[in-house]
């Protein structure tokens, strides 16, 4: 399982968690940052990527263009890097789960 980290998030968190989610990338690492949610959202369908973020707009594209690809959505408000590291290392065997569900397209943390 990939993730496609958001803008929103710290770069640093691909490399942190590749131990549980491999091949993972921040949207800086793709040449992605500064683009529109869009074009974040169609690398992420066209690489199949999960798409992590803090905010709502990747839901509305959800809500509008259904899945591929999927969405976490991380409401920690503002927190750490280590805070949001915790949260998706412990919610692995949920995010897994998630990721293997063909009709379930947003997962909310916590």
């Amino acid at each position: 399982m990939k993730l496609l980290l958001d803008e929103n998030l710290s770069p640093f968190l691909a490399s942190q968690l590749s131990d549980l989610y491999p091949g993972s990338l921040h949207v800086r690492d793709c040449g992605l940052k500064g683009y529109s949610d869009w074009a974040v959202w169609q690398f992420a369908r066209e690489r199949s990527f999960t798409i992590v973020s803090k905010d709502s707009d990747f839901d509305q594209i959800r809500l509008m263009h259904g899945h591929p690809p999927k969405v976490i959505w991380v409401r920690l408000g503002n927190c750490t890097t280590p805070a949001i590291e915790d949260l998706l290392r412990t919610q692995s065997p949920v995010i897994h789960t998630f990721e293997e569900s063909a009709a379930e397209s947003l997962l909310i943390l916590p």
